[in-house]
């Protein structure tokens, strides 16, 4: 990997809610790799790069709003030449119950935006995502406003803990051992 996404929308409005999961995710793993996110504006997104391993690695959240994110996404893959192969998404997913997170190579957007962005500036669907479980509010014309939301309660915990567990495979990911990322994941503990 030599990109790693957080989805979200920047402003203290939005720092709570269900759709920055993604930005939390990438947020702790900038802790946890000791590097600060900064401002780049011309990747339109906060920013920090890492040497791991002797390869660099950028971490980025962009603060295009969430509907805008390929624009940050593909201006950083442009300038330092990343192919959507070496990328991975953070984002919330609707599909997955709180407390689940899933790896997953490719496929289709699941009505996200974000990833809709991002697949439109790259012309490809073929890029690694890691989906945080949010819930779905049962109604579909609920979905901009559920997302928009803090989660509830009892789903905040969960998924912090869908967090932690996906963080706790990254050193597989970096390693570009995806497969063994995705099988520690999936399997209950």
């Amino acid at each position: 990997m030599k990109l790693i996404v957080g989805l979200g929308n920047p402003g203290i409005k939005y720092a709570d809610t269900r759709h920055n999961a993604g930005f939390h995710w990438v947020s702790r793993l900038a802790d946890q790799l000791h590097v600060a996110l900064k401002t780049e504006a011309r990747f339109h997104g906060l920013c920090a790069n890492v040497n791991q391993e002797g390869a660099q690695l950028w971490l980025l959240e962009p603060q295009t709003f969430m509907n805008a994110s390929g624009r940050s996404v593909s201006a950083l893959c442009q300038y330092y030449k990343i192919l959507p192969k070496e990328i991975l998404v953070v984002h919330d997913e609707l599909d997955l119950t709180p407390g689940v997170s899933k790896l997953k190579w490719g496929g289709g957007l699941g009505g996200h935006n974000g990833l809709k962005d991002i697949a439109a500036h790259l012309a490809t669907k073929e890029f690694w995502r890691l989906r945080i479980g949010v819930g779905h509010p049962g109604d579909r014309n609920a979905v901009v406003n559920y997302v928009l939301h803090p989660p509830r309660q009892d789903e905040a915990p969960l998924i912090d803990e869908a967090i932690d567990r996906s963080l706790a495979v990254w050193p597989l990911i970096a390693q570009g051992d995806c497969q063994a990322a995705m099988l520690k994941l999936h399997t209950k503990p």
